[in-house]
């Protein structure tokens, strides 16, 4: 069978490696220029694994699944080289966040470090490329897909037995043409999170970064939004995202290179009801709106103080922020969001507080935009030729998942 995989990722890789002894041919098209210049996002940042059945994605992925996964991605580091935390798997902890209102999430954590993560796909890729069934094509945009009869055409010239689409959610405007082609692919589109990287000194939660790593924890808000913890970067860096026509905020951490500051995301989910049906454009146009008033490839940074009383930053304190300061300017937050959203994220801080003391101390930083897009559900029993796998599925959202998923694909092959 002749395969064509757009995207080398996550998804792609578990792919791969379900099938690196079967005799399909396998085709890799990407994008980039090279294996040192691909970009995937979850892999090039930070490159948190995890194993959990509460977060990472919509499907369900065998914990035995997840940890073989996990294990191949760290079978990859020199000298198996981790940072390795389990998240409120401590009843202490899990209890005295409980007795607040919050729901802790369940989790062990591997972290890999943004500065290892070249290494480790490259490895990856130089043990794939000795498989003589599969072939990479660099520097290969595919800007066209159809489904003909019981063949897929790509680019309107190579032809496919099955395709499989992994180009993760930065591959949106391919798999945004697919849609448009093929709308009856759509099984939901409704979701998107909006919120802040919030950014404090270490050792206000350097017992929880020692315990877990990454703190995951959850909270009904007052406005009723459900918000939540997302990125723990322990003694990191503050990064903005440029995503072409805007720009929003990230954090990552080096496991070598560290800073004194733990930076990580407050997130409010949003998911709206019928007529709405693009959470990517209404995300894109509050990061718009944020960069308008930061001006251009610039984010908002502002205190928290400031922040909750609606005020523009102009002096710092004791916290100074990580992030360039080429790439922020100091201002206010609150002209570019809407104010359920701000009291969502004020709500979840002001009661995080009763459990980790100086969480809200005035000048701890906020940063936006920080925007995570759901990509769409796609419906992958439509097509028996054609298949999306990983974060651009809208099924996974996370570097375990998005491989688990890719491995559980291949596997369906066999």
């Amino acid at each position: 069978m002749r395969i064509a995989i757009i995207g080398f990722g996550a998804a792609a890789i578990g792919f791969i490696e379900s099938l690196k002894e079967s005799n399909h041919e396998i085709h890799v098209f990407e994008k980039s220029k090279d294996i040192y210049s691909t970009s995937i996002s979850g892999i090039r940042a930070d490159g948190k694994l995890f194993v959990s059945e509460a977060m990472g994605g919509d499907i369900e992925i065998d914990i035995r699944l997840q940890q073989q996964m996990v294990k191949f991605w760290m079978e990859a580091v020199d000298e198996h080289s981790v940072e390795k935390g389990h998240s409120f798997t401590n009843r202490k902890y899990f209890n005295s966040f409980y007795e607040k209102g919050f729901l802790p999430v369940t989790s062990d954590f591997y972290h890999l470090g943004t500065d290892q993560l070249k290494k480790v796909l490259y490895h990856i890729y130089e043990n794939f490329k000795k498989l003589k069934h599969v072939h990479f094509h660099f520097q290969q945009k595919i800007e066209n897909i159809q489904v003909k009869n019981d063949k897929v055409l790509v680019n309107e010239e190579d032809e496919f037995d099955k395709v499989y689409v992994a180009v993760g959610r930065s591959g949106h405007g391919l798999v945004k043409k697919i849609i448009n082609e093929y709308p009856e692919l759509i099984q939901d589109n409704t979701k998107v999170d909006l919120g802040i990287r919030y950014e404090l000194p270490d050792h206000i939660v350097e017992d929880l970064n020692r315990e877990m790593y990454e703190f995951k924890v959850k909270y009904k808000s007052r406005t009723g939004y459900m918000v939540r913890t997302f990125c723990n970067n322990p003694s990191g860096f503050v990064v903005t995202e440029n995503y072409g026509d805007f720009v929003t905020v990230n954090g990552h951490a080096n496991h070598k290179k560290k800073s004194h500051n733990t930076n990580f995301a407050v997130l409010t989910t949003v998911q709206l009801t019928e007529p709405f049906n693009d959470p990517v454009g209404y995300g894109s146009h509050i990061a718009k709106l944020s960069n308008i008033l930061a001006g251009q490839d610039k984010v908002i940074l502002q205190t928290y103080d400031h922040f909750k009383r609606s005020k523009r930053t102009k002096n710092l304190y004791r916290v100074l922020p990580t992030l360039d300061e080429n790439a922020f300017i100091m201002g206010d937050v609150n002209l570019a969001y809407p104010r359920r959203i701000i009291e969502s994220i004020i709500d979840f801080i002001e009661n995080l507080e009763e459990v980790i003391p100086g969480i809200a101390n005035p000048d701890n930083l906020v940063y936006a935009p920080e925007i995570k897009f759901y990509s769409n559900r796609i419906n992958n029993d439509h097509f028996d030729q054609l298949k999306f796998m990983g974060d651009c599925s809208g099924a996974t959202r996370s570097i375990t998942y998005a491989t688990g998923h890719g491995y559980m694909m291949g596997k369906q092959l066999k």
